[in-house]
C-alpha cells in the first residue's frame, strides 16, 4: 500500500517537471546588457553594470577637465613670447623679401608638429601640407627631403616618406622654449642638411579656437645672391656695404640668423595653436561626457524603476494567491 502511494506520488512529481519544463522561462534584461550575456531562467538588471561605468565617465571628465586647466596655464605663458617673437621676423622679409614660389632644385621642407596628442587636428593639417608642398616642389632634377620637429609628424611621415626624412628632433617643449635653444636647433640643421631653400611649415595661432596652416621660405645665400642680381629682393640693394666684408658673407650672416628667427617664431606659434587646440578638444571632451552621463543616468533610473514596479506586482499578486 506505501508502496503504491510512493509510486502515485513520484508519478505526480514527474509530471510537475515535464509541465514546468515545456514552459519557456521568463527573463527581465537590461535594454544596455547584450542578450547572449543574460543567462536564461533567471532575472537579470544591470544597474552594477550601469553604475560602474557612470563612475569610469565622471573620472574621464575629471580628466580632460584638468586637461583643459592645463592647457590654458600653459597658453598663457606662451602667447606672449610668441607674440613678442613676430617682431623678429618681419624686418628680413621687408630686406630680402618672401619667395614661396621660388625654383630650386633641393628643397628642403620643415616640418613643426607636436610631441603629443589630444590636440585636434594640427599635426594632421601640417602634414598634410608638407605633402602638398613636396608634390609642388618635385620635378625630375628637384631634390626633396624634410626636417621633422615633434614626435606626431614623424609618426605620419615615416610611413610613406622614411627615405625622404633627414632629420627628425622631437622633445622639443620638454623645458621651457627660448631663443637659444632654437638656435642651436637651426644651426645643426644648417650643418646637416644641404639646401636652397627652406620651407617651414607650422600653424600660426591666430584665437583658441582658430589656427592658420602657414609657410616661411629661407632661401640660400647663393640663391638670395642670385636673385638680388635679377631685382626680385626687397630693400637689400638700397643699402650700402661698408666694412671689409663682401656681399656674399654679409648674406650668409642674414641667412642663418633669419632661419634661427623665423624657426622660433614657428615653434611658438605652433605651440600656442597646440595648447588652444587642446583647450578646445578638452572642453568638447568634457561636454560629451557631461551628455553621457545625463543618458546613463536616465537609463539607470528607468531600470531601477521597472525592478521596484516588477517587485512589487509580485509581492501584491503573492497576497493575493495567499488570500484567494
Amino acid at each position: 500500500m506505501a508502496m503504491a502511494a510512493f509510486v502515485r506520488r513520484g508519478r505526480r512529481i514527474a509530471a510537475a517537471s515535464s509541465l514546468i519544463s515545456s514552459q519557456p522561462a521568463v527573463t527581465v534584461r537590461s535594454s544596455l546588457i547584450p542578450e547572449e550575456q543574460a543567462p536564461l531562467g533567471v532575472r537579470y538588471v544591470s544597474t552594477q553594470v550601469v553604475r560602474n561605468r557612470m563612475k569610469s565617465i565622471k573620472n574621464i571628465q575629471k580628466i580632460t577637465k584638468a586637461m583643459k586647466m592645463v592647457a590654458a596655464s600653459k597658453l598663457r605663458a606662451i602667447q606672449t613670447k610668441a607674440e613678442n617673437s613676430r617682431g623678429l621676423w618681419q624686418p628680413f622679409v621687408a630686406l630680402l623679401g618672401d619667395f614661396p614660389s621660388v625654383d630650386v632644385k633641393k628643397n628642403v621642407i620643415v616640418t613643426i608638429s607636436s610631441d603629443k596628442g589630444l590636440c585636434g587636428g594640427i599635426n594632421s593639417t601640417s602634414v598634410k601640407i608638407s605633402r602638398a608642398v613636396y608634390k609642388l616642389t618635385s620635378g625630375p632634377e628637384n631634390e626633396n627631403k624634410y626636417v621633422l620637429l615633434g614626435e606626431k609628424a614623424k609618426a605620419q611621415l615615416i610611413r610613406d616618406s622614411k627615405k625622404d626624412i633627414e632629420l627628425s628632433f622631437t622633445e622639443l617643449q620638454r623645458n621651457p622654449l627660448n631663443y637659444t635653444q632654437v638656435s642651436v636647433l637651426a644651426d645643426d640643421i644648417l650643418k646637416n642638411v644641404e639646401f636652397d631653400a627652406l620651407r617651414i611649415i607650422f600653424n600660426k595661432f591666430k584665437s583658441v579656437v582658430s589656427f592658420l596652416p602657414s609657410v616661411a621660405t629661407v632661401l640660400s645665400p647663393e640663391v638670395v645672391e642670385r636673385e638680388s642680381e635679377g631685382g626680385k629682393l626687397g630693400g637689400l640693394d638700397s643699402y650700402e656695404i661698408e666694412g671689409g666684408e663682401t656681399k656674399g658673407e654679409i648674406l650668409q650672416n642674414l641667412s642663418e640668423f633669419q632661419f634661427s628667427c623665423i624657426l622660433f617664431n614657428a615653434v611658438m606659434e605652433n605651440a600656442c595653436s597646440e595648447q588652444g587646440a587642446r583647450m578646445s578638444a578638452m572642453d568638447s571632451s568634457s561636454r560629451n561626457a557631461g551628455e553621457m552621463l545625463d543618458r546613463l543616468t536616465l537609463a539607470y533610473n528607468r531600470t531601477r524603476q521597472a525592478t521596484i514596479t516588477t517587485e512589487l506586482i509580485e509581492i501584491i499578486s503573492g497576497k493575493s494567491a495567499l488570500e484567494g
